[in-house]
């Protein structure tokens, strides 16, 4: 069969259907595929929220949308070209967010009069025969039939066969867009290994599905994107959780510190501690304690005795461990407490993306107890954040909360890792002895930065008690003093503030450093607003951006900076958050645009907010 080849420079695909299709992993493998060719990517994993919805309903839709390009992007792209729905429910979801000439790959069996009613079309109406498609290029396959009758020879279940729909599928799309399979068998022979015939009907499925697309008539193009631009170094795939593994990972190595994490389970982050357990050769002890509280108190004790203590959750269980934290804050010891935010509040949302808790790293803790905030911009800037984390964490003597959120930690992007040589080491001081002029240890006597000693117990001469009283200065004894107490709580702001010495300044992202408009972004708003102002930057338009990774202390030439323009502008994807922060440090007229939907923020929404300031 004679087919054309076309060249498109920027794709994006939505992979859809019920919650047990395989989307993810499907959506996965595609993007696996891609990150090998060189080609620049985003991915936006869209898990339904109950654990197994029931089937063919609209709340147990899961989506991956993925955007490839032969050029820099930094979204998962704000509409799709094609969406491949594999059931009524999957398209009635997602139809909103495809372009209005893109692809719907549709599987018919899941089109049929039940899945039709799960999904709320009324009686008769089936989109598939309808008029309500117009406009779209509708691929009617019937996915199910074709897997079943590919897998015919397999001694089989019919349930086992329509496992391997999704195998199907991607095996199709690898041919429509001109790709190799062998990576997603290698997968598949590394998962099903001892398992052959699930191994074998996996493969035969997928091949199916890539001969389908090569002996049908019906399909007379294919579609190939070229290797994207990008600096010279060896590329991998990265997800969030798996970066934030591998940072801390590489902290303690350049530290010389033990690792320990003690986690309690919490989507979406768990998989941090499901990616550290896997790594025990590095030294690496992992934890998984009964409840978010002895998750953080097992950090402290571990930290306390000299190790790199980290504990994982997300909102509901940062509140749970408020006490705990402000405990680290008044013991003063490295520790740090990684939230992927999610939508709250209470269980909220809890596979979807948010950036609600802000406010609640700065204030939820009773008491002055203040803490360094760093924010993670992308998947794999949460390798260099998070290592910056325990640095600060470390040389300050402090607990420190790092903020990622669901959509930095399920989504995927190139990463060039890094070589060990080119890792700043991260110095740690144990103190190992009494000083000159020191008769006894004073465990809060303290250096310039106003740092404690990290004395390991059972130092001999270094014997020392801590706990969550007050504390005498320098002797660290427990006082009830009025005077001692204002000194102390000063103390540890001052120690807390001092850091905006020991971190680089803020530096501009885009746009000229004065002018019209500022767009102030944390976390991951980073790529839609980057988007907007590249576009805008284009058009003459005078906008810049600044986006924070230190956003407590903020960096100290941040206020000179705010200062230079009209108008600035804080996207979140919050109530407003750092809006309130800002403005109070600045006491600068901010202008906030939120969303809470769940969902990131797109670049065509943001253009249009920045156009009302321009």
């Amino acid at each position: 069969m004679n087919t054309k080849e076309e060249v498109l420079q920027d794709v994006v695909i939505k992979f859809a259907g019920d919650s047990g299709d395989g989307m993810q992993l499907t959506g996965n493998q595609f993007t696996n595929n891609t990150a090998m060719l060189g080609i620049d990517l985003a991915t936006f994993p869209d898990f339904p929220a109950e654990i197994r919805a029931p089937q063919g309903t609209l709340p147990g839709v899961s989506g991956f949308q993925l955007r490839f390009s032969s050029d820099r992007i930094f979204t998962p792209g704000d509409e799709c070209d094609v969406l491949v729905a594999m059931n009524a429910a999957a398209l009635k979801t997602n139809l909103k967010g495809l372009k209005r000439s893109g692809k719907i790959i549709a599987n018919v069996d899941g089109f049929d009069p039940k899945n039709l009613r799960l999904a709320n079309y009324p009686d008769g109406v089936n989109p598939l025969e309808n008029e309500s498609l117009e406009g779209y290029e509708v691929i009617k396959m019937d996915v199910t039939k074709m897997t079943r009758e590919a897998l015919k020879e397999f001694g089989l279940g019919i349930k086992e066969k329509d496992r391997a729909k999704n195998m199907f599928v991607l095996g199709f799309l690898y041919w429509m867009y001109n790709r190799s399979m062998d990576n997603t068998i290698q997968f598949l022979k590394e998962k099903f290994s001892k398992k052959p015939e699930i191994l074998n009907s996996n493969i035969k499925a997928l091949q199916s599905g890539y001969n389908y697309g090569d002996t049908t008539e019906t399909f007379t193009t294919r579609y190939s994107v070229a290797k994207a631009k990008m600096p010279e170094g060896s590329y991998r795939s990265i997800m969030g959780n798996q970066a934030v593994s591998y940072g801390l990972i590489a902290a303690s190595q350049k530290s010389g510190l033990q690792l320990f994490l003690g986690s309690y389970p919490i989507t979406p982050a768990s998989d941090i501690l499901h990616e550290l357990s896997r790594h025990k050769g590095f030294g690496i002890k992992t934890f998984q304690a009964e409840d978010e509280i002895a998750a953080i108190t097992s950090v402290i004790g571990a930290a306390y005795g000299g190790s790199l203590g980290v504990t994982t959750t997300s909102g509901p269980g940062m509140a749970l461990k408020a006490e705990a934290m402000g405990l680290a804050v008044m013991l003063e010891i490295p520790l740090l407490i990684i939230n992927v935010q999610r939508g709250g509040p209470s269980t909220g949302l809890p596979t979807k993306t948010e950036q609600s808790d802000l406010l609640q790293s700065y204030y939820g803790r009773n008491g002055e107890c203040p803490m360094p905030i760093i924010s993670a911009s992308t998947p794999s800037d949460c390798f260099s954040a998070v290592y910056e984390a325990v640095r600060i964490a470390v040389q300050h003597m402090t607990p420190v909360i790092f903020l990622s959120d669901g959509y930095i930690a399920n989504g995927a992007e190139p990463w060039r890792y890094p070589k060990s040589d080119d890792i700043p080491p991260i110095e740690v001081n144990f103190k190992t002895e009494l000083g000159h002029h020191e008769e006894i240890f004073q465990p809060y006597l303290r250096d310039e930065k106003l740092v404690r000693p990290w004395a390991i117990p059972g130092t001999t001469g270094l014997e020392h008690r801590v706990g969550g009283l007050e504390k005498q200065n320098i002797t660290g004894n427990v006082s009830y003093d009025p005077e001692n107490h204002q000194l102390m709580v000063k103390i540890r702001q001052e120690k807390i503030d001092k850091i905006a010495e020991y971190i680089p300044e803020q530096k501009f992202d885009n746009g000229p450093e004065k002018g019209k408009v500022l767009v102030v972004g944390w976390g991951s708003t980073y790529g839609a607003i980057k988007s907007a102002v590249v576009d805008l930057l284009a058009e003459g338009q005078a906008v810049s951006h600044v986006h924070l990774r230190y956003v407590r202390p903020f960096p100290k030439n941040l206020g000179d900076i705010l200062k230079n323009f009209e108008h600035i502008l804080i996207p979140e994807l919050n109530n407003g958050q750092l809006i309130k922060i800002i403005r109070d440090q600045y006491l600068v007229d901010a202008k906030g645009y939120h969303k809470i939907m769940g969902v990131p923020l797109t670049k065509s929404e943001l253009i249009e907010e920045i156009k009302k300031l321009l």
